[in-house]
This record gives structure tokens, sequence and C-alpha cells, in this order.
């Protein structure tokens, strides 16, 4: 069976994204350009742990390689809803990060879930090419992948979507940090009394 490498280098659009309502949300990283639209499917663990990722990566890219990047934004950036129609490609397995020193730019991989468990691989600045990474991947080689090629200022942008995006969901019990579903929930710290 034949495996395709979706590549966006670069999109003109890369969100993170969700459909349903809260409690019910399915994730997706949605990329867009050339005339295809690409959505693949993920946790929110995933969405959250690529964020937080993404932002150390810059970070380390700066302090090794000293690239230049944009102040966090307090101005509401992309916040539209994902593109339609949003057609499940694969369902993610493993979030692969390099930075390339040569283009400055930030290289997100996302591989088809295989036979082990969903995770999060953070490959660190000193990959500064991607086959580099994929080198180390031979297992993965038969599975789909999304690819995406960011500058740093588009990088920064996802990030902030994708903590919005993560953030907008049900809010946490004060006491047991679960989350509240509209009716309550059955509270541990309140012996399974509704809160």
């Amino acid at each position: 069976m034949s495996h395709q490498v979706h590549a966006f280098e670069p999109p003109e659009r890369f969100v993170a994204g969700t459909v349903g309502a809260p409690g019910e949300r399915t994730f997706f990283l949605q990329a867009r350009g050339g005339g295809r639209l690409v959505s693949v499917a993920l946790e929110k663990v995933q969405v959250s742990l690529l964020a937080e990722k993404l932002e150390e990566l810059l970070t380390e890219a700066q302090r090794r390689f000293g690239v230049q990047l944009p102040e966090p934004t307090v101005a509401v950036g992309d916040n539209g809803p994902l593109d339609t129609p949003v057609d499940e490609e694969f369902r993610v397995g493993t979030l692969g990060l390099a930075f390339d020193v040569d283009t400055a730019t930030v290289v997100i991989e996302a591989i088809a879930t295989g036979e082990g468990e969903a995770e999060v691989e953070l490959g660190g600045p000193e990959d500064d090419d991607e086959e580099d990474a994929d080198d180390d991947e031979e297992p993965d080689e038969t599975l789909d992948r999304l690819r995406v090629r960011l500058t740093p200022e588009a990088t920064r942008e996802f990030i902030e979507r994708a903590r919005r995006v993560v953030n907008a969901g049900r809010p946490p019990c004060p006491l047991c940090g679960q989350p509240l579903d509209p009716a309550g929930h059955l509270c541990p710290r309140h012996n399974g009394y509704h809160r």
C-alpha cells in the first residue's frame, strides 16, 4: 500500500481547529495551499503539546542560531472556522518538529497512527534538515504524513490560535480539575455528589 506525503512548503493557511460542541469536539490540523485542503484529526493533548513544543523550539532556535522572533501579539489573528469540507485524511499518531537553519523555517510533520500509541516527538534545532529527521523514522516510512514549513511569524500565529482552541473547551472543576459538563459532573472531591 502506498503512502501519501501532503507537503505544504509554505501553506497559505495552517491552523488547529475543532468540529463539534465542547465535550464532544474533534480536533484537527488543517493545511490549505495550491488548491488543496488537507485535514488530519488528533487529540486535544496533542494540540496542546504541539503549541508548547513549538514555543520551546522557537526559543531554542533564537538562543542557538540568533533567529529573530516576532513578539507574542495580543491581537487576535486567524480566528476563522476550519475550511470546509473537513474530511479527515488520517488520525495523527506522531508529531515531529525540526528547525531548518538554512531557510530559518519550522518544519512540522504529522504522521498517521501506526501500530503504537499517539506520542509527541521533538526534533531539536540541530535537526536542520527534514530528511535527516526522517532517517530515524524507518518504521514510519509507510505511513501517510502531513508536512508543513512555517516562518517563525506563522509559527507564532499557529501557537496563539492553538492555545485559544484548547482553552475554548469546557471549564475545569475548581476542585478536581475535570471538565464541567453543562449539567455539572460527579466530582470525586465531593464523594460523587453533583457539582
